[in-house]
């Protein structure tokens, strides 16, 4: 889900236990001005309706998380002797969206994004509040983004002045606290050349971990030829790229919120148009993660190979390549009932644990937990490997930042 509604060894143990919470722990219309701007922005973000969904109207779920599991001892799994139980190895979270820090939440109140006061849960985050949620659901570490609206703002420059000052706040929060918290910088993709510099800077200068691409901008997907700059620059560094979803482009506000059903279709796109493309493999040392679960790639796959009748799609061959080439977070909430799919898809190796925390309040989070725990699909191994031990594969350089 979207931001608006629009030590080293232990690490690496894949069977180290949760512990109890530690307490100290485009725009060309410049007569519209700001409110044309706000109106954009809000639409294709969907600020409203998340607002109400998420948050049930209230920001007390961001100061006041709920109650969470009390217990990390998961029930015997198929394949295990008979009354055997196994703990959950604390998580590593993939998917955490930290908004806002403050200059983030200044800017865009300046720019008419948001209002002053108030406003919806996601546009809430602080350091301290986060943490504490963290340890309540036995989170050791998080990979903050910021899914704000950069690639639909009016202008290149506006869209480079955003996410300089989102990813300079991030990378100041991983400083600040390294032990708890990485992060995946904002990439502007109006301007392909801005991105490739915002890339360079993220990783050279301000030590980011991977980088946050939505998945398209305007009607371009990842996979457009004018986008092909910045995923040379990706692959050139072993990139890290979590593809997060918005409106569909062009879609009108009904019924449905776009957050709860859209979103799914927009990363089916992506994905669908990085392989069709063949950016996949042009640039194969990029590893994709496809936020909630994939969408509705890993369900609708197939339909790839039938488009090849009709003048667009893959060789079975080509789909099932990309499938595991893929990784997926279980934001969204994956389990349980995606996982049987996506296991059969991609395997449980490829699979990683994300909360989707705070476009969601802290009980929801942990009503996700206590999901993956009781998921009859996961036996312990894949547990352990989806809670922290393939996100130690994708980000080995976060082992030695873990107690």
């Amino acid at each position: 889900m979207v931001v608006f509604d629009r030590d080293a060894d232990q690490a690496s143990d894949p069977t180290r236990a949760e512990h109890s919470p530690s307490p100290d722990r485009s725009g060309d219309d410049h007569r519209a001005g700001r409110a044309s701007r706000r109106s954009l922005l809000l639409t294709a973000t969907g600020l409203m309706a998340g607002a109400t969904v998420a948050a049930g109207g209230t920001a007390a779920a961001v100061t006041s998380p709920a109650p969470g599991p009390s217990s990390s001892l998961l029930p015997g799994q198929p394949g295990e002797p008979a009354g055997s139980r196994r703990e959950m190895p604390l998580r590593i979270d993939v998917h955490h969206h930290a908004m806002m820090p403050v200059p983030v939440r200044d800017w865009l109140i300046a720019h008419g994004v948001i209002p002053p006061s108030g406003g919806p849960l996601n546009t809430q985050w602080d350091i301290d509040t986060a943490i504490a949620t963290m340890d309540q659901y036995g989170i050791a570490l998080a990979l903050v983004s910021a899914a704000v609206p950069a690639a639909f703002m009016p202008t290149p420059a506006l869209a480079v002045e955003l996410s300089t000052i989102v990813n300079d706040s991030l990378s100041a929060i991983s400083a600040a606290r390294p032990d708890r918290f990485g992060w995946l910088a904002t990439i502007p993709l109006l301007d392909a050349a801005d991105a490739v510099r915002e890339i360079n800077r993220s990783y050279d200068e301000l030590g980011a971990d991977g980088v946050l691409l939505t998945t398209h901008v305007g009607t371009r997907y990842l996979g457009d030829p004018t986008l092909e700059p910045v995923l040379a620059a990706l692959n050139a560094r072993d990139g890290v790229a979590l593809v997060h979803p918005y409106d569909l482009p062009g879609a009108s506000p009904i019924a449905v919120p776009a957050f709860l059903m859209d979103y799914a279709a927009d990363t089916g796109r992506a994905a669908v148009q990085l392989i069709v493309s063949g950016a996949l493999d042009r640039h194969p040392r990029i590893r994709w993660i496809l936020a909630h679960g994939g969408g509705a790639f890993p369900y609708l796959a197939g339909r790839l190979s039938l488009g090849r009748a009709l003048g667009y799609g893959a060789d079975p061959a080509v789909v099932r390549s990309a499938l595991r080439r893929f990784w997926y977070d279980t934001a969204g909430p994956m389990s349980p009932y995606s996982t049987p799919s996506l296991l059969a898809a991609a395997g449980s190796d490829k699979i990683l644990f994300g909360s989707d925390y705070n476009a969601i309040p802290a009980a929801t989070l942990g009503d996700g937990v206590a999901a993956l725990r009781a998921d009859p699909a996961l036996d312990w191994q894949a547990r352990a490997a989806i809670a922290r031990g393939n996100a130690l594969r994708l980000f080995p350089s976060l082992a030695h930042r873990l107690r």
